[in-house]
């Protein structure tokens, strides 16, 4: 296969499987073989080393550590004061020839390399390998997408980002002279906020925002649109691409709501309720802790006095004292200085302790009177008043009294110093605040079926030809899909909920209908955390239990693979006598394979994925030629393909 790509007699065309669609309407689904697969890969491997180094910071997706989650971060770290905001949104068109040749120019001006170029474009023309704009296709997992398409779409926004890039560090150094003319001169109490610009791309998706007037960003948007259109000859449909306010407008943006808010909302104070709620925790901490140091110290009273027992029983019994093959002494002497020291600093701790003794070993100071002293031994009266000295020094409770009223001085000061910034930081500072469509998800879960009418989980018949290992496979592959999707959101306690509840119970249902056997009875058998077993009796968790769902948060991210289409689709084991076939799989050759029915759920309820007032948008397209045709699978990738965790090329 070397030798015939460097002598550039490499038969592409013969290396494509090609699926008729089952209507005249419909468009062919062109598959890789294994060949071809391994040439795709290697062609995107070499890309990434050329120019992943040279894509600006707000180029995401398809690059190592710089996914969705890293996009939606920069949203909230770095982005402060934004004022207008706008998302390109361009009309469904795929790359045609035109856009193919700008693109292999592209690639020419930094990889002289006629034979790949020409391998690229043929790669385009077999239509193995496919890019397409405001459609659901793109990087959904399903057997048409192709990892190449995503470094292919990141070198032919190259140059716009590019643009984009001069023109924020031309208003950041405009901004810095500013700053160093008459900030400097200014008034402490006045606030400035310069004018920035802050821009995100994953893959065909582009976020722009700005920090300063509409006009700017108007100019600005027509000199994005402008660019996309004539330099990189995009169709951008113009009536969506429209400029919305960061505060009183929510924009979307990858899936999730984006709005401007104070920073009160995002990190809102302590309630009256969870004040009173803390208080109360604390002042049961003290009573246990009070009650744990009277069982300490009663401990310590008997283990001493068993001690001193032993010890004088010994001298009782014994003429000449008692002696040890093994010496105890320091043993003993380290427990009690121990026990000592604990016991003066729980004493020096408590004012009203010291200044009980402090009262009773300073009142009646009979050696003031000079009558008395000048009767008295001078080294009785020296002695005497180095002792009240020492008792000044430790116990008397003015100076800790005055320690403690400075500290709780200091907590008040530094409590009014938070409440001041904090309304500072609102009335002057905007963040941004992500948040999951949380509507949509609801219908999402309505219209799968996953809930009825009153919002109660219910069973998915469609599912019932399934294993049940299957049905929770699938019902794995929706939930963790969801979680890793919006796990950066601020309302993510909602989608653990849908996940948690709707899904898992659905899943419950799912299967006690199956079997006819009633809810209870599956639980026991399945357990909450849908527990089943393997070929050889094993017991396996797929379904995220109740433990790992609470775990999950923004805390801990981790950028998941671009694909999104778990509830779109159902696949059904189907036992016929079928051909062998290799699996479609990532570099999977395998050819004991097994044929599945797709079942597409959009279809299944007669609705448009691309009506967003349906269903929600992005969730997942597959390919219609695969609505009535089979996918061959080999053991190992079915399960991840339930999972949504295959990644197929072609």
């Amino acid at each position: 296969m070397g030798h015939e790509i460097s002598q550039n007699k490499f038969d592409i065309s013969s290396c494509c499987v090609e699926l008729v669609p089952p209507s005249p309407s419909g468009e062919p689904l062109i598959l890789p073989n294994l060949k071809l697969k391994v040439l795709i890969e290697a062609i995107r491997m070499v890309l990434e080393i050329v120019y992943d180094e040279k894509f600006v910071t707000f180029s995401y997706g398809g690059r190592v550590g710089m996914g969705r989650h890293t996009a939606i971060r920069y949203l909230k770290n770095n982005v402060t004061n934004p004022s207008w905001w706008f998302n390109v949104s361009f009309c469904p068109n795929k790359f045609d020839e035109f856009n193919v040749d700008k693109l292999c120019l592209f690639i020419g001006e930094k990889i002289r390399d006629a034979m790949l170029i020409d391998v690229i474009k043929k790669l385009f023309e077999c239509q193995v390998v496919r890019v397409e704009f405001g459609g659901c296709y793109l990087g959904r997992g399903f057997p048409q997408e192709s990892g190449l398409c995503s470094i292919l779409i990141n070198i032919y926004f190259n140059g716009f980002d590019r643009a984009v890039q001069e023109m924020r560090l031309q208003m950041n150094n405009e901004n810095r002279k500013f700053e160093l003319t008459e900030l400097d001169l200014s008034n402490s109490n006045v606030f400035y906020k310069p004018v920035k610009l802050y821009a995100v791309r994953y893959l065909d998706e582009i976020l722009i925002i700005t920090s300063g007037s509409k006009m700017l960003t108007r100019e600005l948007k027509n000199w994005v649109l402008d660019f996309l259109e004539g330099n990189l000859g995009l169709k951008v449909d113009r009536v969506k691409t429209a400029i919305h306010s960061a505060v009183s407008e929510k924009i979307t943006f990858l899936g999730m709501e984006l709005q401007a808010v104070p920073p009160s909302v995002l990190h809102p104070p302590m309630s009256e309720k969870a004040i009173r709620a803390r208080k109360k925790y604390l002042r049961q901490k003290e009573v246990r802790s009070l009650e744990l140091r009277n069982a300490r110290e009663r401990n310590r009273k008997e283990l001493g006095l068993k001690i001193l027992r032993h010890v004088f029983k010994k001298l009782k019994q014994s003429n000449n004292g008692f002696k040890f093959e093994f010496q105890i002494e320091n043993e003993v002497r380290e427990i009690f200085s121990t026990w000592a020291d604990e016991v003066v600093q729980e004493f020096l701790g408590s004012l009203e302790e010291r200044w009980n003794w402090h009262r009773l070993l300073s009142r009646g100071d009979f050696l003031s009177s000079r009558h008395v002293r000048d009767q008295l031994p001078q080294d009785l009266v020296d002695a005497y008043d180095k002792f009240q000295e020492q008792v000044d020094k430790h116990l008397t409770p003015i100076k800790a009294r005055m320690a403690l009223e400075e500290e709780e001085r200091r907590v008040r000061d530094e409590e009014e110093q938070k409440y001041s910034e904090r309304m500072v930081d609102d009335l002057t500072k905007l963040c941004m605040k992500v948040s999951a469509p949380i509507e949509l998800v609801r219908k999402a879960v309505r219209t799968a079926g996953f809930t009825n009418n009153m919002g109660r989980p219910r069973p998915i018949s469609l599912l019932f030809a399934l294993e049940d290992a299957d049905i929770v496979k699938w019902y794995a592959g929706v939930g963790r899909r969801w979680l890793d999707f919006f796990c950066c959101c601020h309302n993510f306690k909602m989608v653990k909920t849908v996940v948690s509840y709707h899904l898992r119970f659905s899943c419950i249902l799912t299967l006690a209908h199956k079997h006819e056997s009633t809810k209870l009875e599956a639980i026991k058998h399945y357990t909450k955390d849908l527990k089943v077993s393997d070929m050889n009796g094993n017991e396996e968790v797929y379904f995220p239990t109740e433990r790992d769902v609470k775990m999950m948060g923004d805390k801990n991210l981790s950028d998941p693979k671009p694909v999104d289409g778990a509830i779109s689709l159902a696949l059904i084991r189907l036992a016929s006598d079928e051909p062998s076939h290799s699996c479609i799989a990532h570099f999977c050759d395998s050819i004991d394979t097994i044929m599945y029915r797709v079942r597409l759920l959009q279809n299944h309820l007669n609705i448009n994925p691309l009506d967003e007032a349906h269903w929600v948008k992005g969730m997942g397209v597959i390919h219609e030629s695969l609505n009535q045709k089979c996918l061959p699978l080999c053991g190992d990738h079915i399960n991840d393909l339930y999972m949504d965790d295959l990644q197929q090329e072609g």
